[in-house]
């Protein structure tokens, strides 16, 4: 198992997905910037209504959110290898580094200057980490990961399924993880509006010591990345 694919990996941009949420909600024009389906639906009614300026304003994240889709999928597929020695690493990197800067744009600009670069980072996210071993979860938004924990708790008590209860454990952590980084999030843009957002550049940034740590441990190649 690498470094990217490891439990408390995954925990921690969950959290920071979560913070996010309520981040973006509270502070940034009441809109949740992780997923994109609010953007797609009220894209097609503002278009529909013939609201144009509106609709661009839903439209900006969707392309940003591909933009990264791309990015991800450039850093998959090792296209990157030759000019970065660790690539999810540095896309790492650069994700708490957008946080960084948002955590200095003051709440009373338009909200898309925030709105758009979440949506990129996210796209990463959920395009790059999607395992944990042989389990498939989604850092940016709880509902899939939500399914999966009701079917594992059906598999340990009706089937008796032997890996359920493995995969119960990491799901119920998933959703708490979600649910915990969205309450923190709540309550720390109460306490410190905009500037909240370097508390999940903050969870990311740990991520990055967890390559540290783990190629000291064991320095094989699966480890960093």
């Amino acid at each position: 198992m690498t470094t990217s694919t490891s439990l408390r990996f995954a925990l921690l941009i969950t959290a920071a997905c979560g913070f996010l949420d309520s981040y973006t909600y509270l502070s940034r024009g009441g809109v949740f910037a992780n997923a994109q389906t609010g953007n797609v639906i009220l894209l097609a009614l503002n278009l529909s209504e013939r609201h144009w300026y509106q609709a661009t304003g839903h439209l900006w994240p969707i392309l940003a959110f591909l933009v990264g889709v791309v990015l991800a999928v450039h850093v998959k597929a090792g296209r990157f290898d030759r000019l970065l020695v660790y690539p999810i690493r540095v896309t790492m990197a650069l994700q708490v580094l957008i946080l960084v800067v948002i955590g200095f744009v003051p709440t009373s600009v338009p909200h898309s200057f925030v709105t758009i670069p979440i949506s990129f980072i996210t796209a990463m996210q959920i395009e790059l980490f999607r395992n944990i071993g042989d389990l498939n979860y989604i850092a940016v938004a709880t509902t899939g990961n939500l399914m999966r924990l009701v079917e594992a708790g059906y598999g340990v008590t009706v089937d008796r399924t032997p890996d359920a209860r493995t995969a119960l454990a990491v799901y119920g952590r998933l959703v708490g993880a979600f649910a915990g980084g969205a309450l923190v999030g709540a309550v720390c843009t109460q306490l410190l509006g905009g500037r909240a957002a370097w508390v999940p550049a903050g969870f990311l940034a740990v991520t990055l010591l967890l390559f540290v740590i783990d190629e000291r441990g064991d320095p094989s190649p699966t480890v960093g990345s």
